[in-house]
């Protein structure tokens, strides 16, 4: 891992806040020559804009991003930037694996953790520092997420088998945030199985017994996925600009 991270503080010092950006996907999805959080957005290979974010976050103490074993893209780190490459074949491995990595470079266990994927790269610093505080206080952590707005379908071989009830349901976002102790120890609850289950980190710990808190966050922090959501990204990244 390059650019370390200073050992945890002593004492009563308030934990710190790290970002964890797995980046060790291929992005299939997005039919793409390369993986999907290289490719170019506005300008920038799409991860760039997604660390640019977290680099503005005033609290974002330090940022790893895991990638997969021999990936040199991203080359060495920025400053407040680590690369450490123990990307798994998963993403929920990579999460953890790069939560040991943190720990092994400095960060403490009572320190908290934000992951966030790559491929959201319309993140704003406004959103990471809403979940910060949202977050800081509480003891479980929680995460980025929309009330549900779209009338909701159960599927059958194509048909609808049902309308489901929406009031209650939300569309899980990142950056989610966690303690990082607690995130690894729900991670490593699952590992003997393969991860199965594991959709994202407020997942893992909803399994260990808790329930994350959901904070409100945007309809422009939606991960960029299919072809079409690149002109989408590259759009509001432009208009940003303007």
């Amino acid at each position: 891992m390059s650019d370390s991270i200073s050992p945890s503080p002593q004492g009563g010092a308030a934990p710190r806040c790290f970002a964890l950006i797995p980046c060790a996907g291929s992005g299939s999805r997005a039919g793409a020559p390369v993986p999907k959080q290289y490719q170019p957005v506005a300008g920038q290979p799409m991860v760039r804009h997604t660390l640019a974010a977290f680099a503005a976050a005033p609290r974002i103490a330090h940022c790893l991003v895991v990638v997969a074993p021999g990936d040199a893209f991203l080359g060495p780190g920025a400053p407040g930037v680590a690369i450490a490459d123990c990307g798994g074949a998963s993403r929920a491995e990579s999460v953890f694996n790069g939560l040991g990595a943190l720990l092994a470079g400095g960060a403490g266990a009572q320190d908290w953790v934000l992951v966030h994927d790559a491929a959201r790269c319309l993140v704003t610093p406004a959103q990471i520092e809403a979940l910060i505080d949202a977050c800081l206080g509480d003891a479980v952590g929680g995460l980025l997420a929309l009330p549900l707005a779209d009338t909701l379908k159960l599927a059958d071989a194509g048909r609808v088998a049902a309308t489901l009830e929406r009031a209650d349901k939300w569309l899980a976002q990142t950056p989610q945030m966690f303690r990082i102790a607690a995130l690894r120890g729900a991670l490593a609850a699952a590992a003997p199985g393969g991860f199965a289950g594991v959709t994202d980190e407020a997942s893992a710990i909803e399994a260990a017994g808790q329930r994350p808190l959901l904070v409100p966050g945007s309809a422009q922090n939606f991960k960029v996925t299919y072809p079409e959501d690149f002109a989408l990204a590259e759009a509001v990244l432009r208009s940003r600009n303007a």
